[in-house]
């Protein structure tokens, strides 16, 4: 999957999405796509940031057939039946490929397993439109964080935890 002509190929059976542990392997990779993707190109560093915060929340990849990570996202307990997912990311080069879509709902559908009803995320200004195309709403008003225009969004999803 290397030049830009492969991955217009990407095909949702050739990716598996799983948990990633804290302070694995593929953890680290997290850490590296987040960098790229978020941080660096807004003069920013991840690893000036306590990572040691994260041990507690849930982290999520979604990889290749040859397990290359492709795309990433945390989620965070917030109480009974609600996460706040952040820090979602895509690797250059597979944006409009439906890879982040991919990604975001295979969390929803393993969140509302576990009894997950109420989803909340921080999304650039710029991402909202991704987040309202599957079923986000905004709510508030737009804020900054880490220096870059943000809209807290909302979803609301049916639990299918048997009772």
């Amino acid at each position: 999957m290397g030049d830009a002509a492969s991955l217009k190929t990407v095909r949702a059976n050739d990716l598996h999405f799983h948990e990633v542990a804290f302070g694995s392997d593929e953890y680290k990779q997290t850490c590296e796509l987040r960098n790229e993707v978020l941080r660096l190109p807004f003069g920013l560093n991840l690893y000036s940031e306590d990572l040691q915060q994260e041990k507690d929340q849930s982290h999520f990849g979604l990889f290749d057939h040859g397990n290359s990570l492709i795309a990433c996202v945390i989620a965070v307990p917030q109480g009974s039946g609600q996460a706040k997912l952040r820090q979602m990311s895509v690797k250059a080069g597979y944006e409009g490929l439906g890879v982040g879509r991919r990604m975001l709902l295979s969390l929803e559908a393993l969140l509302a397993r576990q009894g997950v009803t109420q989803l909340s995320l921080h999304a650039r200004i710029s991402a909202a439109g991704f987040y309202e195309k599957l079923g986000y709403v905004r709510s508030g008003e737009p804020f900054i964080e880490i220096g870059i225009p943000h809209i807290r969004m909302e979803k609301q999803q049916q639990s299918l935890k048997k009772p």
